[in-house]
């Protein structure tokens, strides 16, 4: 046994050789009596050993275990990328649609059926101060009119029609010409204030009648 022993030393001096080339002679000199030691005591030889071989299975185990916790990071760092990558989308989109707000705000749509709101064009058919006519204007957009204040002279004016377009509205208003209403014209609102031809129409021309001109095609 004690053979053995010796012969398991020497084949450690000697596989450690390379190791030993590098120490210096008192080094060397150190653990050549170490060796003489471990083979006197072969039980302390052994204790080492297996103590060693433990320490190699826990670099082993802690080995595997940091090889394991750099693959969860990696894992976390592509799932932090791609959440990134999700909130730039976010972000972009929230641009977008902020950007589609503000052009919203500032050039609203305005639903063609409610014409409360923007411009239209209404055909004035006359202004009548003895007749009330104001019971009949709630719930139909297509006739209405202007009442006069309480205790006033001023006459009501009654319109027939309601148009987007003004040349839709001329049409309608030579229609009533030729029906025998002579006195019918157009008269222009923004959001249901009446106002002048030239503050909704750019460029507009009026002939001698004060009415709009066609423009040539």
């Amino acid at each position: 046994m004690k053979t053995n022993v010796i012969i398991v030393c020497l084949a450690l001096i000697f596989s450690g050789s390379q190791v030993f080339a590098q120490l210096s002679k008192a080094e060397k000199k150190e653990w050549k009596k170490k060796a003489k030691q471990y083979a006197k005591d072969p039980a302390t030889l052994k204790e080492m050993t297996e103590a060693k071989q433990t320490a190699d299975n826990q670099v082993t185990k802690l080995t595997g275990d940091m090889k394991q916790m750099q693959s969860a990071i990696s894992d976390k760092n592509a799932k932090i990328a791609e959440l990134e990558d999700q909130i730039s989308r976010m972000r972009s989109d929230l641009t977008a649609a902020n950007a589609e707000l503000s052009q919203l705000k500032a050039n609203p749509v305005i639903n063609p059926m409610d014409f409360s709101k923007g411009v239209v064009f209404k055909v004035q058919v006359g202004a009548f101060k003895n007749k009330d006519l104001s019971k009949y204007f709630d719930n139909n957009p297509n006739f209405g009119g202007e009442a006069a204040a309480k205790d006033s002279a001023d006459p009501q004016r009654i319109t027939i029609g309601i148009f987007r377009d003004y040349w839709e509205a001329d049409t309608f208003k030579k229609y009533m010409r030729d029906m025998g209403v002579k006195d019918a014209w157009i008269v222009p609102y923004r959001d249901g204030q009446r106002v002048e031809i030239k503050d909704v129409m750019e460029g507009v021309v009026l002939d001698k009648n004060g009415e709009v001109k066609k423009p040539k095609k």
